[in-house]
């Protein structure tokens, strides 16, 4: 007989009330254990609704937002997913068992080889990880049929990434337009242009990038025009 793990169901009830409602995405995430991907001064917090200390000033974002960020892609077991921003390995992991396969870029290589280990240790083994520049994406493995940035960006969605989304493709990305303000992004990428819906405020550390160059302040619908506009030859 299995016994319910208190932990599991009280982590349950916050992301349906969440309005998380994929069975795949809740069985994922039930699945992939959280107190294995936190330090142990943090572990008896692990199963609770909220961000956590890993190092490096970075942080394993709250299961209610890796809920709602994982099932606002909708994905199969035929996706390529780009994922900025390794951390700890959580998201990997749940990504991971829900799509073909997942390459992760982390800039602190201490973070990466962590996340390296646990995610051999679990015997995932559909996961390319790299040390490097998120905000400049993988161009060399691109396109990827979804992207998934974990790390607030600065004014706009990097052009990057955005050229690195497959046509039909879609990308979620937290932006920040000022330094209190941040916004959870959904962009689908079609033929002819990019679709972008606000999925509400949330709270993620900066997206540092060391390729990327400063823009002026302007509105995200701006910066997305720029890669559907036509080009002259």
């Amino acid at each position: 007989m299995t016994v319910s793990d208190p932990r599991h169901d009280r982590l349950l009830t916050v992301l349906t009330e969440a309005g998380i409602r994929d069975e795949r995405v809740l069985a994922a995430i039930l699945r992939v254990p959280r107190d294995f991907f936190v330090p142990p001064t943090f572990r008896e917090h692990a199963f609770e609704n909220t961000a956590l200390p890993i190092g490096q000033g970075q942080t394993i974002s709250q299961p209610q937002v890796v809920g709602i960020m994982t099932e606002v892609l909708r994905l199969t077991d035929r996706h390529k997913v780009l994922e900025i921003g390794t951390g700890s390995g959580y998201q990997t992991a749940i990504l991971a068992l829900l799509c073909r396969r997942v390459y992760t870029i982390e800039r602190h290589k201490s973070l990466l080889k962590e996340a390296e280990e646990r995610l051999a240790q679990l015997g995932i083994a559909n996961v390319v990880a790299k040390h490097g520049d998120g905000g400049i994406g993988w161009a060399d493995q691109a396109p990827f049929d979804r992207i998934i940035v974990t790390a607030a960006a600065q004014q706009e969605v990097p052009r990057p990434l955005l050229e690195q989304l497959a046509v039909g493709g879609m990308m979620v990305v937290p932006v920040a337009r000022n330094p209190i303000d941040q916004r959870l992004l959904l962009v689908s990428r079609t033929e002819t242009e990019v679709e972008v819906q606000d999925l509400g405020a949330v709270r993620f550390v900066p997206l540092i990038s060391d390729m990327l160059e400063p823009s002026p302040p302007q509105s995200v619908a701006e910066a997305l025009s720029r890669l559907t506009a036509p080009r002259r030859s």
